[in-house]
């Protein structure tokens, strides 16, 4: 039997019932009757009962036809209805029997229900619902009272939201959509079912509205908004809606629906929310709201009492959730900023793309060629190897971020000749940069500047709280930030106050994230190292993080601790710190003394450097004394006239080579390596003074013709000379025609002429290896 078809009377009802506002009182079905016995509604008192909304469930079911005659009547008493059992699922449009069989042949339509009521007659089955069709009544019969006014809700519920979905699909005024938005909230709040899709059932509605009607007034968003804020308190706004929260906030950031409306809801939001991965637009929604509180009159000040409500008044975060949510939502945001930049570098979808559905390959921006800088090994000490020979640099560019650019098939040829086959380089290997590209620029827009400024101004809020501190370190130590970030001069600067923080920290958990997560990675620790990327301080919180690992461990009484600790240095840093204890800093001097004291340098020639840094100052010299009063073989070492090879730290200048190679002896040099330094030809005066050298290393220097000329007239006895990418000309080049002693010239990218190439190898006899690649000797 079907009960969606209608009848003359059942369609005059339907009209009617259809006219009805949507939660108006529902009145008595008039004129309805069921057999000799006259019904009566009872008006329902929900006594504070809660229920939880059916989807599916086991009821009796019967179905009774209008009288039309009186024998109608008679086969439609009560002594002779029959009752059937049925699984019944409540679906999204219909009431449908898992058996459709009988009276539940065919599904019942929430649009061909006109009422629903309780029912009680005398001498009959208790706990029974009237469901009022077109030209008849289904009774369903539940088992106690408390299932039947489940069952009750839970039919009341599902129409109303089956009509309403009707009736907001299409719109013809707003001013009307508004009203029954309200009334839809209401219904909500009001209602007695408990359970989630109650709430979100009209959050959907809402969101698919908005969804298809994209040409609101501003007024109708912010009226929309104010009117399902209710239902925001204890729910989160489904993804459609986070998409028009959004837009809201960057259209109209000074509204007041921003601060009154959606702040319970961002901070419902950082309090409960569990993964933005499954949510990502919640996590989109929550930082457009920053960024509106950024837009206001006070800003920056906006945002911190903001986070200052988050953490709370007392010193403990009341809520675990609020410091990972909100580090997540600033990288999120940082890496926004360079998103387009990433894109064009690595190929690979944005995540507006992955949102929208990927590119075509072939609309896709091409790959740009990356340039890998190394040193040469054959003209690099074996520590120069350890420490600076993975040098390497990223030039890349965007039409947001200005870098320097190889443009040419002949520059990735020189990277195939440069590189070979070495591995993968790692994130700091990657920007870790020479001289000559340390003065590429990373420069972002107007909008993405505001962003950054903003999100990395909230990490320096999240570092100033001690209990946020441990787990802040703990999240930022894998550097979770794109390299491109981490190239900006801009962001490194800024972001250098959180690693400063962590570096004051006592608490070896917050401090200890300062190193690697794990071995062959690269921390902080590394990123900000004289010759890091992001150190611009000639090497003071280097220093600081330094100082902090360095006291912990020997407070700690672990001898073992602290020989690894200064092994580590050795290994990785060693130059780093040389130059800061030839600058006067006296942690590293320190540092150098225990690294003495402790063995932890094997190579003679290395332990001479060191000891001569130390006595290049004053507090080095001190320490040193007081250290060879405890080891008088380390005099004994340095009587024996001095190491034979040196090697630079990386950015060193010519002060800092003119105060080392005055400190003591090196009468004994024979190799010294000045490669990816600062020095210029003002240092070849001290370079003359060497007169056992025969192998120098002035690769990607600034060491010019001046220079040339002055090593030429002195250095008779050099061998080896590494001018890559150096500034000399042919006026310089051509004066190493007395320097009979050279067996091997590098000449690589210099402004070497073929003419002069040609005079060179003509006056020099013993010259057996020559490198003018990418010259126009070439």
């Amino acid at each position: 039997m079907d009960f969606t078809g209608s009848s003359g009377g059942g369609s005059d009802r339907r009209q009617i019932e259809e006219s009805k506002p949507l939660l108006g009182e529902m009145s008595a079905t008039e004129g309805s009757k069921m057999g000799a016995a006259r019904c009566r509604r009872p008006l329902l008192h929900c006594n504070g009962m809660r229920y939880k909304l059916l989807q599916e469930g086991d009821i009796q079911v019967c179905v009774i036809r209008h009288p039309r005659t009186f024998l109608s009547k008679i086969l439609t008493s009560k002594f002779l209805r029959r009752w059937e059992p049925h699984h019944v699922t409540l679906a999204d449009n219909s009431l449908a029997s898992a058996t459709p069989t009988g009276y539940m042949e065919n599904s019942i339509s929430y649009s061909a229900i006109e009422d629903v009521q309780l029912l009680s007659w005398e001498n009959a089955p208790k706990y029974c619902l009237q469901l009022t069709i077109p030209g008849g009544t289904v009774l369903l019969q539940a088992a106690n009272s408390y299932l039947r006014d489940q069952w009750f809700h839970s039919l009341q519920w599902k129409k109303k939201i089956y009509k309403y979905k009707k009736v907001l699909s299409n719109p013809s005024r707003w001013e009307v959509v508004l009203k029954e938005i309200r009334t839809l909230v209401d219904m909500a709040l009001n209602s007695p079912l408990q359970d989630d899709s109650i709430h979100q059932a009209p959050l959907e509605i809402v969101s698919k509205l908005l969804s298809e009607n994209t040409n609101l007034t501003t007024q109708d968003h912010e009226s929309i908004i104010v009117a399902i804020a209710p239902l925001l308190e204890n729910n989160h706004p489904p993804p459609d809606l986070c998409e028009f929260f959004c837009k809201h906030c960057r259209e109209r950031p000074r509204s007041m629906v921003v601060i009154e409306v959606f702040t319970p809801v961002v901070q419902r939001i950082l309090k409960h929310n569990m993964d933005f991965g499954k949510c990502p637009r919640l996590r989109l929604f929550t930082q457009e709201y920053i960024l509106a509180l950024n837009e206001l009159n006070a800003g920056m000040e906006v945002v911190k009492k903001f986070i200052h409500s988050m953490h709370g008044p007392t010193g403990q975060c009341p809520h675990p959730r609020v410091l990972p949510n909100l580090v997540a939502v600033c990288l999120a945001a940082i890496y926004s900023c360079y998103e387009e930049f990433i894109n064009s570098r690595d190929n690979s979808p944005s995540l507006k793309e992955i949102r929208n559905g990927c590119q075509q390959q072939c609309d896709r921006k091409p790959n740009l060629p990356l340039r890998l800088l190394h040193t040469s090994p054959d003209l690099v000490s074996q520590e120069a190897t350890l420490s600076e020979s993975r040098l390497k640099s990223v030039i890349v560019t965007s039409n947001e971020i200005h870098v320097e650019v190889e443009r040419n098939n002949t520059a990735n040829q020189k990277m195939t000749a440069n590189v070979g086959n070495d591995s993968e380089p790692n994130l700091i290997d990657c920007l870790m940069v020479s001289p000559t590209c340390s003065t590429m620029s990373i420069e972002l827009s107007a909008q993405a500047d505001r962003i950054l400024g903003c999100y990395v101004e909230i990490l320096k809020m999240l570092s100033d709280y001690d209990d946020w501190r441990p787990a802040l370190a703990s999240l930022l130590q894998p550097i979770p930030f794109p390299k491109e970030a981490l190239a900006h001069e801009k962001f490194t600067k800024e972001l250098k106050y959180v690693i400063q923080r962590f570096a004051e920290d006592p608490r070896q958990e917050v401090h200890s994230c300062l190193l690697s997560v794990r071995a062959g990675k690269d921390g902080w620790f590394q990123l900000y190292s004289p010759g890091g990327v992001a150190c611009d301080d000639d090497g003071e919180l280097f220093a600081s993080m330094v100082r902090v690992c360095n006291n912990v461990h020997i407070l700690m009484g672990s001898c073992y601790k602290t020989k690894k600790f200064l092994l580590s240095l050795a290994e990785n840093k060693l130059g780093p710190c040389m130059l800061l204890a030839l600058r006067g800093n006296q942690t590293m001097v320190e540092i150098l003394c225990l690294m003495l004291e402790y063995n932890i340098i094997d190579n003679n020639d290395t332990q001479l450097q060191i000891i001569s840094t130390l006595e290049s100052t004053d507090v080095g010299k001190r320490m040193y004394e007081q250290l060879c009063d405890r080891q008088r073989e380390l005099k004994e070492l340095q009587r024996k006239g001095g190491p034979t090879r040196l090697t630079l730290p990386s950015k060193s200048t010519d002060a800092d080579l003119a105060r080392l190679l005055s400190s003591g002896s090196f009468g004994n040099l024979e190799n010294l390596s000045l490669a990816f330094t600062n020095v210029t030809s003002a240092c070849a005066e001290h370079l003359i003074k060497l007169p056992s050298l025969k192998q120098l290393n002035l690769w990607s220097t600034q060491f010019g013709d001046a220079g040339l000329r002055l090593l030429s007239e002195h250095l008779t006895m050099l061998q080896v000379l590494n001018l890559c990418e150096t500034p000399v000309t042919d006026a310089g080049l051509l004066a190493l025609s007395s320097m009979k002693s050279l067996c091997s010239l590098n000449m690589n990218s210099t402004k070497l002429s073929a003419d002069t190439y040609e005079d060179l190898k003509a006056k020099l006899p013993n010259l057996k290896e020559v490198d003018v690649r990418y010259t126009e000797a070439w």
